[in-house]
């Protein structure tokens, strides 16, 4: 068989792009090609996250998250450096209201030490020194690496260096499987050697074409942030509280910007579509029925209490919500006005349908002659260069 390319790779958000640039680096001669559903870089998680860099404390010590995003962090600095883009190295104390939170606090202190993450465990009265504006109860973690960028810079940096390294980026096209080696693009049959599925919200639903995956779906939410000018709020760390122990989200807190704003949010909101920035656009039929199954799972099984998120998620829609609960991290946030409305984004939420349980870590998983990347939610853009590294070599192994 004739192939026109090596590697074809489904979509150009900076897991894919990592994966094209990882590969070029090690074989220059490879021809690879990046096809991008929409128009633009950056129009969903990977332009739309946060921009915060993860220092990488949360995560399971024998997760993929840990492993990759602690290396993850300094790797995007470097990307950074060489592109001339900005990185406030601004740090990050993570709070707790409660003894019970407190106890938590402690727990994920302990997995950031196992993860070899630079972290403090400091008494309340130390936080004065790091965040003036910030309260806790007993005691709090201090965070020196985290930081915040621009998360468009760094995925059009990315993207140029694939250009340069002699990849191709195809814009507002979409593949067809065909077979596991071919497939069509704009009515054009094209076979590979190997396939990389990092399509993002609709990566299950390619893994299935290949029949991988097949007990995965998404759950898509959206998260709403509100911004102030820095004057208004000044802060000089992210604040965070204490995670959920169940619920793959952060919570409320607070985040300072590249563009010198600070944010609260942000919310966890389940909704039908997978792209559904606007509340009467962006889903399908087929969006409903996928969010459907997954929320009839979650509620079926009682892996997460489903009507306890919605309870709490759905008010956060109203800025007053949002503030109150920010106020539990910094007082005075309730006296700030001027909130401004900041791009929402959709974590689509990888769900293990016979379980109900909502997937924690990246999923990988392999067919004969394609890769498929399935929940490479946050911290996916602090750790995509290495888990690039990692998925690349997997895809050489296969091509040798």
């Amino acid at each position: 068989m004739k192939y026109n390319y090596d590697v074809i790779i489904a979509g150009a958000g900076i897991i894919g792009l990592a994966i094209a640039r990882s590969l070029l680096m090690q074989e220059s001669k490879l021809k690879v090609l990046i096809v991008e559903k929409e128009s633009v870089l950056g129009a969903h998680a990977s332009g739309r996250n946060s921009g915060v860099l993860h220092a990488g404390f949360y995560y399971s010590p024998h997760s993929l998250k840990a492993k990759f995003c602690r290396d993850g962090n300094s790797e995007i600095r470097k990307l950074a450096e060489k592109h001339s883009i900005p990185v406030r190295s601004v740090g990050k104390v993570v709070v707790a209201r409660n003894s019970e939170e407190l106890s938590r606090l402690e727990i994920l202190f302990k997995r950031g030490e196992e993860n070899g993450v630079q972290l403090e465990f400091l008494e309340a009265g130390y936080l004065k020194n790091f965040e003036p504006f910030a309260r806790t109860y007993g005691a709090f973690l201090w965070s020196p690496t985290t930081g915040v960028s621009d998360p468009q810079r760094m995925i059009q940096a990315l993207a140029n260096e694939v250009l340069e390294l002699g990849g191709e980026i195809q814009y507002g096209s979409t593949v067809e499987v065909d077979s596991e080696r071919a497939f069509s693009l704009n009515g054009e049959i094209l076979n590979a050697k190997h396939f990389v599925n990092s399509a993002g919200s609709q990566s299950d639903r390619i893994a299935h074409k290949f029949s991988l995956g097949l007990d995965y779906s998404m759950i898509p939410f959206m998260g709403i942030y509100r911004a102030v000018k820095a004057d208004q709020l000044p802060l000089q760390r992210l604040v965070y509280p204490v995670p959920h122990p169940l619920n793959p989200f952060l919570g409320v807190h607070f985040t300072l910007t590249s563009d010198y704003k600070v944010k609260i949010g942000p919310t966890a909101i389940p909704i039908l579509g997978r792209e559904q920035y606007r509340f009467a656009q962006g889903w399908t039929l087929s969006d409903i029925q996928s969010t459907l199954e997954g929320l009839t799972s979650m509620v079926r099984h009682g892996a997460h209490d489903l009507p306890a998120i919605i309870r709490s998620e759905w008010p956060k829609i109203l800025t007053s919500t949002l503030v109150r609960e920010a106020q539990n991290l910094v007082p005075t946030v309730k006296s700030v006005r001027g909130w401004e409305r900041r791009p929402p984004g959709i974590r689509s939420q990888l769900i293990h349908r016979p379980s109900g349980r909502l997937e924690q870590d990246f999923i990988l998983l392999q067919g004969s002659n394609s890769t498929h990347i399935l929940n490479a939610v946050s911290p996916g853009w602090t750790s995509a260069i290495p888990f690039g590294n990692y998925v690349s070599d997997c895809v050489l192994a296969s091509l040798s």
